[in-house]
């Protein structure tokens, strides 16, 4: 039986799944040993980034606490919204974004532009994190930026190379310190000055803006929309959820929601604290970076400690927090890139190559101090964010749940998809195509508030549309994979029966697995993607 020319690199590499992590695959029965509980305390221990007290900061020092407030509560219904099918999918069939994207209107090439996108966002999100984390040591310790820069780089990857394993025990471990360290400064101030509160709430922003001006709104929803693709790092973790059975259907919804779209909640409430933090910076201690976290929470921890032990704190806090996130953006960035490279080049060098060509892109945009034009890089980045997870989660819930039009068990395997899908591309071109030009002024100066608004609607009305439009037929390739067993049981689980793959003699449970009539044998996932 002829073998293929890759069969011994990939043989090394399937058999430490430890370090790959099941990278391109679902996430098998064997490797998902955590209860819902550890996996949703991991997931949300992602999310520990500082960057919401930034963001907050930032418009509500711009465009005003009320304005801030319903900026942020609108981007936060909108991702609580579209987070519920995407973390259900993820969590119930056991695979990534990328995967689920693939059968959900994008075929299995058009999710390539999507794995960029993913893969974009978490450097963008480590080099923020990491200049956050630079300004701690520089105000703390000392330590120029440009070598807090590089600590920030170099710490995370030792714990991100061992994956899951590793990451769970971190993020058990560090998520109540750091909770502690969040939440008492900030009600301790609240206690000692309550007046400052009542300030805060009529505070109108540097430019004066009107409570309700509906275009500030709109612009700072699209700054935290931006942040919409946190699910897809979520959605990293949710895949090692433990089957859905009637005796855990409780603790496994809980854990769904709550470390799926729930993640946005406690997003939400830190952007509201940034904010607050922001304005008592702003009117105690003029002259001061109102959005550096470090200085929000210097100020406020000096409120009830001693100076030095104020700082000191205020320094864990942003260290503990950057690891907690970083491990996550650097984790999951490897996932994306490692998606995109392996399906273009049919070659597939291992998860680890692309943790470090992350982490060297977010170091370059860190020397390039990213950091000063925070708000205007999110802005335009949320135009591709939003189109993107609102095709896809239109495309699930609409498309194959109410419409029909394609079939409610996941599909991401080579040969069994188009290579491109117009349902989703087509959308996703459309929404972000048209919200980016309204973003940049050439729909006129009204739309330009407005482009969030444009991407989120424009993506959830035309999947539908092209979807019935095409009749569905470029959803599935080919009915039948070869193998009489069902990938799926009679309650929608996956199968675990473990068929061997002839090409790199690794044992995959049966969704991961099809018949090659080329070389008359079953041949997993990955194996099938880099067959020349």
């Amino acid at each position: 039986m002829e073998k293929y020319e890759y069969v011994e690199e990939r043989q090394n590499k399937a058999a430490n799944e430890t370090l790959e992590d099941y990278t391109l695959r679902y996430a098998p029965y064997s490797f998902r040993r955590w209860s819902p509980k550890v996996v949703a305390i991991t997931a949300l221990g992602g999310i520990a980034y500082l960057a919401d007290f930034s963001i907050g900061a930032s418009i509500g020092m711009t465009y005003g606490t009320t304005n801030a407030i319903y900026s942020i509560l609108f981007a936060a219904i909108i991702i609580f919204i579209t987070g519920i099918p995407l973390s259900y999918y993820a969590a119930r069939y056991n695979i990534d974004l990328d995967l689920i994207t693939r059968g959900a209107g994008f075929g299995y090439f058009g999710s390539v532009i999507t794995s960029i996108i993913f893969a974009s966002f978490t450097f963008i999100f480590f080099a923020l994190e990491g200049s956050i984390m630079a300004q701690g040591l520089l105000l703390g310790l000392g330590i120029p930026v440009w070598l807090g820069y590089l600590i920030s780089t170099f710490m995370v990857i030792p714990l991100v190379i061992y994956g899951m394993k590793a990451l769970s025990k971190l993020q058990v471990w560090t998520t109540p310190i750091w909770l502690i360290l969040m939440i008492g400064p900030v009600a301790y101030l609240i206690y000692k000055e309550p007046s400052l509160v009542q300030s805060f709430t009529i505070f109108a922003g540097q430019k004066g803006y009107a409570p309700g001006d509906l275009a500030a709104i709109m612009l700072g929803a699209g700054i935290c929309l931006s942040l919409i693709m946190q699910i897809g790092e979520q959605i990293d973790y949710l895949r090692f959820m433990p089957a859905k059975t009637k005796e855990n259907s409780k603790s496994w919804w809980m854990a769904v929601i709550s470390a799926g779209p729930g993640w946005v909640i406690l997003g939400a409430i830190k952007q509201v604290i940034g904010a607050f933090l922001g304005f008592y910076l702003f009117t105690k201690i003029p002259g001061v970076d109102a959005t550096e976290p470090v200085q929000q929470f210097n100020a406020a921890f000096h409120d009830m400690l001693p100076g030095w032990l104020a700082l000191a704190l205020a320094v864990i806090l942003v260290v503990i927090s950057q690891i907690k996130i970083n491990v996550t953006n650097a984790y999951s960035g490897s996932l994306a890139w490692t998606s995109a490279y392996t399906r273009v080049s049919k070659k597939y060098p291992g998860r680890i190559i692309f943790v470090l060509f992350n982490l060297a892109v977010a170091l370059v945009l860190m020397e390039g101090n990213m950091f000063a034009v925070l708000g205007k890089i999110l802005g335009f980045y949320s135009n591709f964010a939003i189109a993107w997870v609102v095709v896809v989660a239109t495309d699930i819930a609409v498309n194959k749940y109410l419409l029909k039009l394609s079939p409610k068990e996941p599909e991401y395997r080579r040969e069994m998809l188009y290579d491109f899908n117009p349902v989703g591309l087509v959308s996703f071109l459309m929404a972000a195509g048209l919200s980016l030009l309204a973003f940049f002024g050439f729909l006129g100066s009204f739309l330009s508030s407005y482009s969030p608004l444009i991407a989120l609607v424009v993506g959830f009305v035309l999947t539908p549309v092209i979807g019935l439009l095409t009749k569905g037929k470029y959803y599935i390739k080919q009915k039948h994979d070869g193998i009489h067993e069902p990938r799926f049981d009679e309650e929608g689980a996956p199968t675990a029966t473990s068929y061997m793959c002839l090409a790199c003699d690794q044992e995959y449970e049966r969704p991961d697995v099809m018949y090659s009539h080329k070389h008359r044998g079953v041949i997993c996932s990955l194996c099938k993607t880099m067959e020349k």
